[in-house]
């Protein structure tokens, strides 16, 4: 029976690049793979098929010859110099490419202890002035009485029997040799005859660790901080894993925050915004600032204060903008003496005084007067 184009059988066209020939390979390996299809019997054969032309085009040297001369390239005696699918060796492309998914994966990480995450809430102050918090954590820690083996006192782990030291143990799968995780030490390479006491064996117990963080200044909501090492320890002396800080500041009841720019409204009296003047407006730092606000200032009016925002995290320093945005209120519960004199002021209004108003009604008579004609 003629083969397939191996192109075609990767679904790739001739250009695709090695990136592009590793997400095909991946996604039709782990859709026929034997495993995955224990009663489709032709799965073998597909993944097979898939896994010969994945090694042939994942090869610089042997799809030269192959783009050369086609499958020719690889029969006895070929134009392609005796190129061939070595299917003992397709152990360890298919084991690069998936690690962990079928179980074989070659690391010298493993047992490493997870990874391990923290939420910590701060405030916008913290936030702007940095700070250094402790945060505790119950995170599984190295066992203090076998120091992390899982071996009693005075004993020590010995070697695998079923894999030898080596944590994995390969079976003949069909036409593949598949390595997997040694069933018998789980990956250790080995095994614990006499367990520790307080940990069992697992070489690690949980308790409350305290660690310090330091919060720098300008960190921004969702920032995540890495403790290297301080995460959950690895069994039986494999090193640990991270403890990451998520940081979320919590909502402020004067700013708010875009970036390195800061948000404050600040509500104006409406004499003091038809007439004018200084206005004192806080600041985050603590301070006060004044802002000189104009005659006939509006609402949405907005002043910058360059320089008063948040610390630039990264980028060299400095800091952002505070922006002040301005809004007129209309006096409420008033008395009758100061309806008395609005009705006054309302009286002596003069043309021009009332300019946005004016404009929006002269636009309105104009329609009005459209619809009539």
């Amino acid at each position: 029976m003629e083969k397939r184009d191996y192109y075609e059988t990767l679904g790739v066209g001739r250009g695709a690049d090695a990136d592009e020939l590793k997400r095909a390979y991946r996604k039709l390996a782990v859709r026929w793979h034997p495993d995955r299809n224990p009663d489709d019997a032709g799965a073998e054969a597909k993944f097979k098929e898939v896994s010969e032309a994945y090694q042939i085009l994942s090869d610089a040297e042997k799809r030269a010859a192959y783009d050369r001369f086609g499958h020719a390239a690889f029969e006895g005696g070929g134009g392609g110099g005796g190129f061939g699918f070595n299917a003992a060796n397709f152990a360890d492309v298919f084991d690069d490419l998936f690690g962990d998914i079928m179980g074989g994966r070659r690391s010298s990480a493993r047992g490493r202890g997870a990874d391990m995450r923290y939420n910590l809430e701060i405030g916008l102050e913290d936030a702007f002035n940095g700070r250094r918090t402790t945060v505790r954590a119950t995170i599984a820690a190295a066992c203090d009485s076998c120091g992390g083996s899982g071996a009693e006192a005075g004993s020590r782990p010995a070697e695998c029997r079923t894999c030898r030291g080596m944590g994995k143990v390969r079976a003949q799968q069909g036409f593949f040799t598949i390595e997997r995780t040694c069933p018998q030490c789980q990956g250790a390479g080995r095994v614990i005859q006499s367990p520790c006491r307080a940990c069992r064996g697992a070489g690690r117990t949980t308790r409350e660790k305290q660690l310090k963080v330091d919060i720098p200044p300008g960190v921004d909501d969702g920032a995540r901080i890495r403790l290297a090492g301080e995460g959950e320890a690895g069994l039986r002396g494999a090193p640990p894993g991270d403890l990451y800080i998520f940081v979320s500041i919590a909502p402020h009841r004067l700013f708010t925050r875009e970036g390195a720019d800061l948000y404050c409204r600040v509500p104006l009296p409406m004499v003091r915004a038809a007439l004018g003047g200084p206005v004192e407006v806080p600041t985050l730092d603590g301070k006060r600032a004044v802002v000189t606000v104009p005659e006939g200032t509006q609402t949405g009016h907005r002043f910058r204060l360059r320089g008063k925002g948040m610390p630039v995290l990264r980028g060299g320093g400095g800091a952002g903008d505070l922006f002040v945005q301005t809004v007129v209120e209309t006096p409420v519960n008033l008395t009758d003496e100061q309806r008395a004199l609005l009705r006054k002021f309302e009286s002596a209004d003069a043309p021009g005084s009332h300019p946005e108003s004016e404009g929006f009604w002269a636009r309105v008579k104009e329609f009005w007067d459209d619809l009539r004609d």
